[in-house]
Order: structure tokens, then sequence, then C-alpha cells
């Protein structure tokens, strides 16, 4: 199965955990968009969805699904988003969208978290995919120095701007053992608006895409 292929059936298996009438927080990305069409597609009538990045929102409401503001919600019984990396125990990085912060605000309302993703996401540790870090703009080069005292090498993603006015940092050469302790460390420094390491609100279930169909993890 191509990559695509692989996107598309763990769209359509994260279909079994919506509940109708229910509002879903639906994440970002093109495995998403995966998801986001399945839904569309299934005749599946939800209240309302809660989306962490304005790419998801346009296209939901094209296909006609409601879109509320976080602000509106108190909380959401799941969450359905991808991820650039996952391991073992559930834990992730996200944000090569860009998206971030708002999916940390969206799954942290969340009782559940699924993951949707291909087999190559899923990694022994987190590190071997650029760590993103979304920063305020005068602090992006203090931010950089940190993590160059660290071993690691960080550098600004070309005209990025994110949905909350910031910039991205993409760092390499991280090998993170330890995710909640090295999120909460890297979520105190100033300038910091959040680390792509998801461990606070890590996953609760994985749907993993392979060839021989999807594999479902859980943590």
């Amino acid at each position: 199965m191509t990559q695509d292929e692989l996107k598309t059936l763990v769209g359509q298996a994260a279909l079994q955990y919506v509940t109708p009438d229910t509002v879903v927080g639906v994440g970002t990305g093109s495995t998403v968009d995966k998801f986001i069409d399945a839904l569309a597609a299934s005749g599946i009538r939800i209240a309302g969805a809660v989306s962490s990045s304005s790419r998801s929102t346009e296209r939901m409401k094209a296909l006609g699904i409601p879109v509320l503001d976080a602000a509106e919600v108190d909380a959401l019984q799941v969450y359905i988003d991808g991820a650039d990396e996952i391991d073992g125990r559930g834990y992730m990085v996200k944000g090569g969208g860009a998206a971030l912060t708002r999916e940390k605000i969206v799954a942290d309302l969340a009782r559940t978290f699924v993951c949707i993703a291909d087999e190559s996401k899923l990694v022994d540790a987190l590190g071997k995919f650029p760590l993103p870090v979304e920063v305020i703009p005068m602090a992006a080069a203090q931010i950089a120095r940190r993590f160059h005292a660290m071993g690691a090498e960080a550098t600004l993603r070309a005209g990025c701007v994110t949905d909350n006015g910031c910039h991205i940092l993409d760092v390499k050469g991280l090998r993170i053992t330890d995710p909640a302790a090295f999120e909460a460390d890297v979520n105190q420094w100033p300038g910091v608006v959040t680390v792509g390491v998801f461990a606070r609100n890590k996953a609760s279930v994985c749907l993993l895409g392979t060839g021989q169909g999807v594999r479902t993890l859980t943590f």
C-alpha cells in the first residue's frame, strides 16, 4: 500500500471512535484530512467539531461539518489527530504542520486522544523527526542558543507564521528518552509558546496503518 492509502485506511478506522450527536475534536495534517473526508461521507451526525487549525476548519466547513469555537465547549469525548512521531508509550512529536499549540489546547479538552498515523511514524525514541517549537519571534535566537548548548541544532522555519502569529524552530539532533520531563522543562523557557512533545496530552490509542491493515495500539 502507498502511504496515501495507509492514511485513508486509518482515517476511516477512526470513525469508530465518533459518537453521534457529540462534539468531536479534530486535528491537523494530511492524515486528518482523510478522517475529515471519511466523516463527511459517513453520514454520522455530530453536534459539531472543534478544530485545531484554519486548514481543518476550512476543509470541514466546505464539507458541511459545523465547526465550534473551543471556548464554547467544556469537554470533548474524543480528539482525533495525527503525529510526526509516536513511541511505544503513546508519547508523540507533533507540529510539522505548525499547529502544535492549538492542537494541545484541543487535546487538553478531550477525554480520549486517538492518534492516526502510518507505520513509518512509530519510533523507539522521539527525536528523529525535527522537533517543532513555537516561539515568540523576539525570543527565537535566544531559544536556538539554548538548544545549541544541549548539542542540538535549531533552525527557524522559513516563511512560517503560525495561526497565533508566532514562529517555529525545528530542532535536530535530539533523542528524547523522558518526554514528560523534556516537555515540562522546555515549556518553561521564556519565549516558548509550546514545544511539540505531547507527553502530558499523549495518545490514548494509536491507529497505525500497516501493509496488513490497521494495527491498534492502546496506552
